[in-house]
C-alpha cells in the first residue's frame, strides 16, 4: 500500500472514530413530539370536526417508579399546527414519563378531562427498547370545548355511536 492510501486509510478510521463519539455523545438525547387539539364534540377522541390548537401548553414529567420523586419536568407549547417537541436529555428507562395538557389559549376550548383518555400520554424515553429514532410521539391530547358543535350528532352517528359517544 502506498503512503497515500495509507493517509487515505488513516484519515477514514479517524473520520469513523469521530463519528462514532459523536453518536455517543447523542445518544441519551431524545425528543418528545405530539399534538393537541379541540374535542369539539366533547367525547375524549379525534374526530372529522375536530381541530388542532396553537398555543396550547403541555408538560412533560418523568418520575421514579419506586417513591414517585420527579426526575425531569419540561414544558412546551404547540404550534400553528397543534404541535409541540419537548427535548429531553438521559435516558429514563427506569421512570414513567408523561406529558399532561396544562393550559389552552382558547377560552371556549380549555376543559381538562380528568378520566378517561386524552389528558395525559405516557411515553418510553429511553435508548433500551429497539427504537433508533431519537423521536418519541405520544398520543394526541385534546381539550375539550364547552359547548359541542351541532354536527357533533350526525359525525358520531356516522362512527357507529349515539348523542352521547357510546356505541350502538
Amino acid at each position: 500500500m502506498g503512503k497515500f492510501e495509507m493517509i487515505l486509510v488513516s484519515a477514514l478510521c479517524l473520520v469513523s472514530l469521530l463519528g462514532a463519539v459523536s453518536c455517543q455523545k447523542d445518544k441519551d438525547k431524545f425528543f418528545v413530539e405530539g399534538k393537541v387539539y379541540c374535542d369539539t364534540c366533547r367525547i375524549q377522541f379525534f374526530t372529522k370536526v375536530s381541530k388542532f390548537l396553537e398555543g396550547a401548553t403541555v408538560k412533560l414529567e418523568c418520575k421514579d417508579r419506586e417513591g414517585g420523586s420527579v426526575t425531569l419536568s419540561k414544558e412546551g407549547v404547540t404550534d400553528k399546527t397543534g404541535k409541540y417537541s419537548i427535548e429531553a436529555d438521559g435516558d429514563h428507562e427506569e421512570e414513567v414519563c408523561e406529558v399532561a395538557l396544562v393550559k389552552s389559549t382558547d377560552p371556549d376550548c380549555n376543559e381538562k378531562s380528568e378520566e378517561g383518555y386524552g389528558h395525559k400520554a405516557r411515553v418510553s424515553i429511553t435508548g433500551n427498547v429497539g427504537i433508533i429514532d431519537p423521536v418519541r410521539h405520544a398520543n394526541p391530547l385534546g381539550f375539550m370545548k364547552k359547548e359541542k358543535l351541532p354536527e357533533c350528532k350526525e359525525v358520531l352517528r356516522e362512527l357507529g355511536f349515539d348523542d352521547e359517544g357510546n356505541p350502538v
